[in-house]
């Protein structure tokens, strides 16, 4: 008995799909990573401006 050359094709474009989707899954788990530690690194910079002005106003006042 011989398989038709249609589930072949089949397999191959569930195959080529979950390639796809895990390949996606990654890069999209990388960007928002990214877009993590940009937003860390805006919320410790105003942080440290706050800071800054507490130690000015103690100085001043």
């Amino acid at each position: 008995m011989t398989i038709p050359i249609w589930v072949y094709i089949i397999v191959a474009g569930i195959m080529v799909s979950a390639v796809m989707a895990i390949k996606t899954g990654k890069e999209e788990r990388q960007q928002e990573n990214e877009s993590i530690e940009k937003e860390g690194e805006v919320y410790m910079q105003r942080l440290e401006r706050a800071r800054e002005e507490r130690t000015k106003e103690r100085s001043l006042g």
